[in-house]
């Protein structure tokens, strides 16, 4: 049986398409430039944007894209050229979480004895819900995937200066501080968009497994963002897959499971070229 004969596959692997590209394009970035803890901070920025917005009675994507759009702006602002150091992430990542528990309160305090709808977004966001999504949302998961991804293409050549040689690059004019912003806030979006579909909890995985892995089998840098993206794709492919074979368990764990075996062959890979590469090491073993 194919994974196409069923509408809500189709779906999936759209949506999952979609995002998996901007995830791919957008972590390997964030990985060559040591900020994996903003996206790390950002996914938890989702939830505590999607109860926001549920304690308010507004829909959740507008407190998702709101609250993600909105901090990666403040960790600009804080930070160094557009470029939050971990101090500030750290201090603004404690204030979000106790932003979440307290609009968690309100919410389960004003939403008491109402329908559990509302109660299984917010799982939802939590640990995604890609199966469950609509051909609408879907699409949009699509546009804004590639539309996210168009942008960072765009930017990529002055934004890889800037992350390789910040100094440098500011002194040849590269507007350093505006590409930060315009990176954060791409950061942003996808985090509100991803984590709809395969969760804030585990977000940070298809942001950093597909870039790390890219980096330990290339050094060219936009071999590597090429290499980041289609693993990315591969990786929500495969696992959604996997989890039509074998539908009793859960889509993001199959999805993680294969980003996080694609990412151990290739430590394996990396750990056998440098012995190659290394002298002696023939002579030796022969």
């Amino acid at each position: 049986m194919s994974v196409f004969h069923d509408s809500y596959m189709t779906t999936a692997l759209v949506a999952g398409t979609g995002i998996a590209l901007a995830c791919g394009l957008v972590g390997y970035f964030l990985v060559l430039r040591a900020q994996v803890f903003t996206g790390d901070a950002l996914s938890h920025v989702a939830f505590t944007g999607a109860l926001a917005a549920l304690a308010f009675g507004i829909d959740l994507r507008v407190g998702l894209f709101a609250a993600c759009v909105l901090i990666a702006v403040l960790f600009g602002a804080l930070g160094r050229r557009g470029r939050a150091d971990d101090v500030v992430i750290g201090n603004v990542f404690a204030w979000v979480l106790g932003l979440g528990v307290f609009f968690m309160t309100l919410y389960t305090t004003n939403q008491s004895g109402s329908s559990n709808s509302s109660g299984n977004q917010t799982v939802n966001v939590l640990f995604g819900s890609i199966l469950g999504i609509s051909s609408g949302q879907a699409v949009t998961a699509l546009v804004i995937g590639i539309a996210v991804s168009l942008v960072l293409l765009l930017i990529a050549r002055p934004l890889l200066f800037a992350t390789l040689d910040e100094a440098v690059a500011a002194a040849r004019g590269v507007p350093v501080r505006l590409l930060g912003y315009t990176f954060l806030v791409l950061i942003g979006i996808t985090a509100g968009e991803a984590s709809q579909a395969v969760g804030s909890m585990l977000l940070l995985g298809l942001l950093a497994a597909p870039a790390g892995t890219a980096l330990l089998v290339t050094d060219r840098p936009f071999v590597g963002l090429a290499v980041s993206a289609v693993l990315g794709v591969f990786d929500v492919w495969v696992g959604l897959t996997l989890s039509y074979f074998v539908p009793d368990t859960p889509t993001s764990f199959w999805i993680m499971a294969v980003a996080a075996a694609t990412y151990a062959c290739a430590v394996a890979y990396s750990r056998m070229a440098r012995r190659r590469r290394r002298p002696g090491v023939t002579a030796a073993a022969s």
